[in-house]
């Protein structure tokens, strides 16, 4: 690239402070992971860090890192050079986690193997990533492909595109400033249980510009005082049951439909 991939700028925001942003609104913490020659850099230094604490680089160091960190957690690990990563797609990947296995990650849309730094990595994957490293082997890639990964299919395959060359950044950058700007639109909503007493109404319709079922009801949390997690809900569109992802349309009716007690 010739230059520090984590400060190239789209839309008026450097690449890593977008994926910081975007990693907030799905997970507790948010760490950039930086060797110990980057600490001090300006654009890194004003999110909370984890400094490498391994001497072999690249993003296994950072991963064990993290482990080394807090290692009971399990860590989303997200590029900083993924330009249309997207709610939709972490919101997806969190979903279908497998909490039991030693990672969930997306296919590559261009050779179908696994995405490591789009990926959650769970705490079992810590020792043997550690051995892994000791018979001088560096590539999470290859990990999780010998590790049975659980792999998704990607939701969105632009999402997972990243940007290596000056050419690349000029095309992803041109693609990213010309893209037209979602509008608002009218949305129906119907609420039933314990979602309609939160929300203190059976129905509303909203002017949203939010794509999906899932940017929506977390949009929704912001005005009412819901308790459910999507995780706890079904959700439909237009009468018919729903993935959480579908892209919404102007005038559509969603239903969020929570779990229903007795027999």
């Amino acid at each position: 690239m010739r230059r520090d991939k984590a400060a190239l700028d789209y839309g008026g925001a450097s690449q890593l402070d977008r994926v910081v942003e975007l990693a907030r609104r799905h997970v507790a913490e948010v760490f950039v992971s930086v060797r110990p020659d980057q600490a001090g850099d300006p654009v890194r230094a004003r999110h909370p860090l984890i400094v490498d604490a391994f001497p072999d680089g690249g993003p296994v160091a950072g991963i064990r890192s993290a482990f080394a960190r807090a290692p009971a957690s399990a860590w989303l690990v997200l590029a900083c050079d993924l330009p249309f990563l997207s709610d939709a797609t972490i919101a997806h990947l969190i979903r279908s986690r497998d909490p039991a296995g030693f990672a969930t990650a997306y296919r590559s849309a261009y050779d179908g193997l696994p995405e490591p730094l789009c990926a959650i990595w769970e705490p079992r994957s810590a020792d043997a990533l550690a051995l892994w490293v000791a018979q001088g082997r560096q590539c999470p890639r290859k990990f999780l492909g010998a590790h049975a990964a659980a792999l998704l299919d990607p939701i969105d395959e632009r999402a997972l595109d990243n940007v290596n060359t000056p050419e690349e950044y000029a095309r992803a950058r041109a693609a990213f400033d010309t893209r037209t700007p979602r509008g608002t639109m009218r949305i129906q909503i119907r609420y039933y249980a314990l979602l309609r007493e939160q929300a203190g109404r059976s129905d509303e319709t909203v002017e949203t510009s939010a794509e999906t079922p899932a940017d929506l009801y977390r949009e929704l949390g912001t005005r009412h005082p819901f308790t459910l997690t999507p995780e706890q809900l079904k959700v439909a569109v237009n009468g018919d049951f729903s993935d959480w992802t579908r892209a919404l349309r102007s005038d559509d009716v969603v239903v969020f439909i929570p779990p229903v007690a007795g027999g």
